[in-house]
């Protein structure tokens, strides 16, 4: 059973997720707090897997707390609860960088609607807590076969799509600050957030990257050093002179932006000249996309399970034949470092203990 602490300074949020997960027998709330201070006393004698946290509460906020949260308990998943304001935006993204695993705009759900809140809580809460029995899926492992992606495949990349959702911010902040600014190929980031989030998300990797970071715009051309956020609630296609095109079709996709639709697009502009990266994430969006830029000869590489915080869109990838590489992201991040750097074309290969093939 996967034990959660609730902290809100709402009573009424506080109460409304208690009885969506009394319902969920998987779940047991062990204690709630109103406050920040209050959690901090609370929590350690309590002892829980998963915390939902409120970004914005009077005297000590979320943010103030979740780093003492973690020292205590590195292990820790933290949920935030957001406000979709501009200062919650920016506090938000600050806290998934500062280990956060996800957030919830808690202003988009109506607490008196426990089915809603059941999809946007209970879902995530199960998709981070600890897989455990004899039901637990497994991907198909490919066999550990030296020397990884070789200097002459990562050389003729024109372009790389790197894709995330749950756990996503942390991984692409950590991925993007290795880059020296003489990256060699333009990158386009599709991120999973609600509409709002994106363009603080790129101006806080901005301020900490040596390459240039912006929220995608339509008609912003690709170019090397550059890297484009994905904005929210719409999807991103690299046309073939690799120019944004910006659409909300398809309307009916299960994420927009969709990891699946920029991957395609981006595959059909450079056929066989696409670096594909798929990080942690919830469900399976990429996973079509890895295997299309595979099929046209391009370079796909999946984040393993040992460093992932949901290892779901790279599991699928990886099931699908999509995924050519499977790393941690501590190597992805330095493979993509070398490639800016003098020589960079001859790209070290990561250590063989941490690399799968398929």
């Amino acid at each position: 059973m996967t034990r959660v602490f609730l902290v809100d300074d709402s009573a009424f949020v506080r109460r409304a997720l208690t009885r969506v997960l009394a319902l969920e027998p998987a779940f047991q709330v062990v204690g709630e707090a109103a406050g920040g201070a209050e959690a901090l006393a609370r929590i350690p004698a309590a002892d829980p897997d998963l915390v939902t946290l409120d970004v914005e509460m009077p005297g000590m906020d979320g943010l103030q707390v979740l780093p003492a949260l973690l020292r205590w308990k590195p292990s820790l998943k933290v949920l935030m609860l957001s406000a979709h304001t501009r200062n919650g935006a920016d506090a938000t993204v600050a806290a998934l960088a500062a280990g956060a695993v996800d957030f919830i705009d808690k202003t988009t759900f109506n607490v008196m609607d426990l089915e809603y809140l059941r999809r946007e809580v209970v879902d995530r809460l199960r998709a981070l807590a600890p897989e455990r029995g004899p039901g637990r899926r497994a991907a198909r492992v490919p066999p550990v076969v030296p020397p990884g992606p070789t200097a002459a495949e990562l050389g003729r990349c024109e372009l790389c799509v790197i894709g995330a959702s749950t756990g996503g911010p942390a991984a692409v902040q950590r991925i993007l600050q290795a880059l020296p600014a003489t990256f060699p190929i333009p990158l386009v980031i599709v991120q999973h957030m609600p509409v709002g989030f994106t363009g603080p998300f790129a101006q806080r990797l901005a301020s900490l990257s040596r390459v240039r970071v912006a929220e995608a715009e339509d008609g912003t051309r690709l170019v090397r050093g550059m890297a484009l956020i994905a904005p929210a609630g719409q999807h991103l296609r690299v046309s073939p002179n690799l120019a944004v095109v910006l659409t909300v079709e398809p309307s009916d996709a299960k994420h927009i932006p969709s990891v699946d639709v920029t991957m395609r697009s981006a595959a059909r502009s450079r056929p066989g000249r696409v670096l594909g990266i798929l990080l942690t994430g919830m469900g399976e969006d990429g996973a079509d996309g890895m295997t299309t830029i595979r099929a046209g000869g391009g370079v796909t590489i999946a984040e393993s399970e040992s460093s992932c915080v949901v290892y779901g869109m790279p599991r699928a990838a990886v099931q699908r034949g999509g995924a050519g590489w499977v790393l941690p992201l501590p190597e992805i991040a330095e493979l993509l470092a070398r490639l800016g750097k003098p020589g960079g074309q001859e790209v070290p290969s990561p250590t063989e203990a941490s690399i799968q093939r398929k």
